[in-house]
């Protein structure tokens, strides 16, 4: 069901002196929707979560939250709190008084403010620690009264800047449940930055993907993995094989690409704008979607040789690593019943394939 915009970003371009951190930038945050915006380091992911913080102001465009431009807004007008990659609790406080402060910033009295914070540390399941000092908290525990004091005011929409990057793998993992199960009960809103495709795809209704300022794809979590718009995109992913070729031919439902390691066809796409002939285009397959053998299958369409070079074995999964005769590394991942009877030393000779249909085409970047 398709949710009422909360948040406009209506041609949105900052500047840093000579500099350009964000690029001409229009998308829409939908109301009751966890977004995640990611990419690599320097890509305007954090400059866009400031933006609609009022920590930092557009150079052009418009922002409009519920309809109302808040461009030149000051942070304490905006009902946008936000919490950072570094929790910024205040250590003179104790956790009771740290949930409190926002609300007694707004003037709420003693007896209600006390009333909401217990109300909130009591969901974050740390009422017990209220009157303790935030040294005396676990990493995890100051999560959550980070997520308490943001919460208490009942925003409509909170900004988390990374704010598990500090945590342990085992804790990450617990906190993105509670994040995400806090979205679903409350209806607010959450912007979520991170570097973490585990985080973002694990927890986002949909996913904003950046590279030097500018907006590569925007969509639900499997719209991206499976079908990755643009070469950045897939391989910012890393979980697809890409090969890049001359176009042979192409019509709305399919293409063949002369790669330097033969042909590669493409069916079942029903393509909008298909390449022309003689052009250069891309094409990815997902490593879950390649397989491998022993010998050529005598039915399949796309075949490549190729050698081991490697294998990295994470519980229930292996990714193995291979190379094409013109040295392009591909990998496959499979469970480890899917490998059985496969040699899979160093240096041993496979035949990688898979199905027409799960060929993906991309635009040039």
């Amino acid at each position: 069901m398709q949710r009422d915009t909360l948040v406009s970003i209506e041609g949105v371009i900052k500047r840093f002196g000579s500099f350009t951190a964000v690029r001409k930038m229009d998308f829409e945050i939908r109301k009751g929707e966890f977004l995640a915006i990611m990419g690599s380091s320097g890509c305007g992911k954090t400059t866009t979560l400031r933006m609609l913080a009022g920590l930092e102001a557009p150079t052009e465009g418009v922002i409009r939250l519920s309809g109302k431009p808040i461009n030149h807004l000051p942070t304490w007008q905006r009902d946008t709190p936000m919490v950072w990659q570094s929790l910024a609790l205040f250590p003179f406080l104790n956790v009771r008084e740290n949930v409190e402060f926002a609300l007694k910033m707004r003037g709420v009295g003693k007896a209600e403010r006390r009333r909401r914070a217990e109300q909130w540390l009591d969901r974050m399941q740390i009422l017990e620690f209220s009157e303790r000092n935030i040294a005396q908290l676990s990493g995890g525990q100051r999560q959550r009264v980070a997520l308490a004091r943001s919460l208490v005011v009942e925003p409509e929409i909170l900004l988390l800047d990374e704010p598990l990057s500090a945590l342990d793998a085992a804790l990450k993992v617990r906190m993105q449940s509670v994040l995400k199960n806090l979205q679903r009960e409350t209806g607010i809103t959450f912007v979520y930055v991170t570097h973490s495709q585990s985080e973002a795809f694990s927890m986002a209704d949909r996913v904003v993907i950046m590279s030097r300022g500018v907006i590569e794809q925007i969509g639900t979590p499997q719209e991206i993995y499976g079908a990755p718009r643009t070469r950045f995109v897939a391989d910012f992913l890393g979980s697809s094989n890409i090969f890049t070729g001359k176009v042979l031919a192409a019509s709305d439902s399919g293409v063949q690409l002369e790669t330097a390691d033969g042909p590669i066809v493409l069916k079942g796409a029903r393509l909008a704008q298909p390449p022309r002939q003689g052009a250069t285009a891309t094409l990815t397959v997902l490593d879950t979607k390649t397989h491998l053998s022993m010998t050529p299958p005598p039915d399949a369409t796309n075949v490549l040789p190729v050698r081991v070079i490697g294998e990295e074995f994470v519980g229930a999964t292996a990714t193995i690593y291979l190379e094409t005769p013109r040295g392009q590394e591909i990998r496959v991942q499979k469970g480890h019943e899917d490998l059985v009877g496969l040699p899979l030393d160093i240096g041993e000779t496979l035949y990688a394939h898979w199905a027409p249909t799960d060929s993906h085409l991309v635009a040039e970047a």
